[in-house]
């Protein structure tokens, strides 16, 4: 079993991800973390040194090392299904599944970690919201080829048997 997770900064792919892993005994693999530790970098220097291109293309290359990798949990960053094809590689190798949340819950969770986070680093408030607004809007279409989608305001411990038993019915 190989499941990423997916859905915008702030969904709660990480928190989610830890906890199913452990209760679950999965490994649990945190691709922008697997990213970071590659490039000696984080994420914001690497946006900053390297440039977007270059964290992409290091995304779909890290992304598709998970095929290696079994029983385990992936937490996505928001963007990687959205680029290189990651979201069809993604559900040709795994079971996906996009935690959905709507974009004043995904301000609130995010308004106080601006500063690690390379593409909203700049923002005040308003912005920050007109953002998630927009870029939900042009992701949408990838979040939306999840074979399974969760509330994220929803979620509890439980939440990953009751999918887990979808996905195996």
């Amino acid at each position: 079993m190989r499941i990423y997770l997916l859905g915008f900064m702030g969904s709660g792919k990480s928190h989610w991800g830890k906890i199913w892993a452990k209760v679950h005994q999965l490994e649990f693999i945190d691709l922008d973390k697997e990213i970071e530790h590659a490039c000696g970098l984080l994420i914001p220097d690497i946006f900053e040194k390297k440039g977007e291109d270059f964290f992409r293309d290091m995304e779909a290359r890290m992304l598709r090392a998970t095929a290696a990798n079994d029983d385990c949990i992936i937490s996505c960053g928001g963007g990687a299904p959205c680029f290189a094809g990651n979201m069809e590689w993604m559900n040709a190798n795994g079971h996906t599944i996009f935690l959905e949340a709507p974009p004043v819950y995904l301000f609130e969770n995010i308004k106080k970690e601006t500063g690690t986070r390379p593409l909203i680093n700049h923002m005040n408030e308003a912005e920050l919201l007109f953002f998630i607004e927009q870029k939900l809007k042009e992701r949408m279409p990838f979040y939306r080829q999840a074979k399974t989608t969760a509330p994220a305001k929803e979620l509890t411990e439980e939440s990953f048997e009751k999918i887990i038993q979808q996905i195996t019915s």
